[in-house]
């Protein structure tokens, strides 16, 4: 950890005496756009529909990437200091915020401080209402770097808020009638999610991805699930199903995939995965 810091510290001092040949940051835009770096693909999806053609966006995690892994190349380090807004989530990938403390706090936007986090949950993007929240005060704060355009990020960030409002309704009539209302997860992303639908998260392992669960933890989710009837033990997109097909085959269910749209995949976006899950928990769960 310690070299790796270094690294960073020094590639970042490089980057800002602006000594980092050969591995500059991309240009800033030459049509006045204002210059966005995102952390991961969902703060990526509110800069870019909150600053529609006035911004020009860079994403830090490349798509179907696990963003919590994320090693920043010195390219990137580059492209951080010479960025008008920086968008993050202080807390999600160490390395990403141990860059930003060589960045100026004014160009930084941290999505964990718009709202307290749940018990440290950083995966606030996946409940809507949140989102749109976030997406509010994104505008503000891109509002205030292109006042020439202040008006018209305002309404596109209304407009997004209106689709989110529209998805979360969708949530809340899809999830209303269940026959159960137990998520068994493999990692416990959805803790948001279940809150604001009024469902049971069940995981396997707690926030962090790579923690490798006990036996008897393995045992206790696995009797819980067969006591309650579970028909679906969930795994993330990004991470390896084998824990999760484990103990559907030793409760007789079925793995199903439970995207926490951490890197999304080409031609995706957030509101096509998001109602992906909704018909996956529907399925799941018996939903009418």
């Amino acid at each position: 950890m310690r070299g790796r810091v270094a690294v960073l510290l020094v590639a970042g001092m490089l980057a800002m005496t602006g000594m980092l040949a050969g591995c500059a940051g991309p240009a800033k835009p030459a049509d006045g756009r204002i210059r966005v770096v995102a952390a991961f693909y969902p703060l990526q999806f509110i800069s870019e529909q909150v600053g529609g053609d006035r911004v020009a966006v860079e994403n830090l995690t490349r798509a179907g990437a696990e963003p919590h892994d994320l090693e920043l190349r010195p390219s990137q380090l580059a492209g951080l200091e010479d960025a008008d807004l920086v968008v993050y989530l202080r807390g999600f990938q160490p390395a990403v915020d141990e860059a930003i403390g060589l960045q100026r706090h004014d160009k930084t936007f941290d999505v964990a401080g718009v709202e307290p986090l749940r018990d440290g949950d950083p995966h606030v993007w996946l409940d809507p209402v949140r989102l749109a929240a976030i997406a509010d005060r994104l505008a503000e704060r891109l509002a205030a770097a292109d006042p020439a355009d202040a008006d018209a990020i305002r309404a596109r960030a209304e407009a997004l808020g209106e689709r989110l409002r529209e998805l979360d309704a969708e949530y809340s009539r899809g999830l209303a009638h269940c026959a159960r209302r137990d998520v068994v997860t493999s990692h416990g992303a959805f803790g948001y999610l279940t809150a604001r639908y009024d469902l049971v998260q069940v995981p396997v392992t707690g926030l962090n991805p790579d923690e490798e669960p006990g036996p008897q933890r393995v045992r206790d989710v696995a009797r819980l699930a067969r006591e309650r009837g579970v028909t679906t033990i969930f795994f993330e997109a990004l991470v390896s199903p084998k824990l999760s097909e484990t103990i559907a085959k030793e409760i007789g269910a079925k793995a199903a995939v439970l995207d926490p749209l951490e890197g999304v995949e080409d031609g995706e976006t957030y509101f096509t995965v998001m109602r992906a899950n909704l018909e996956a928990l529907q399925d799941a769960l018996g939903c009418r």
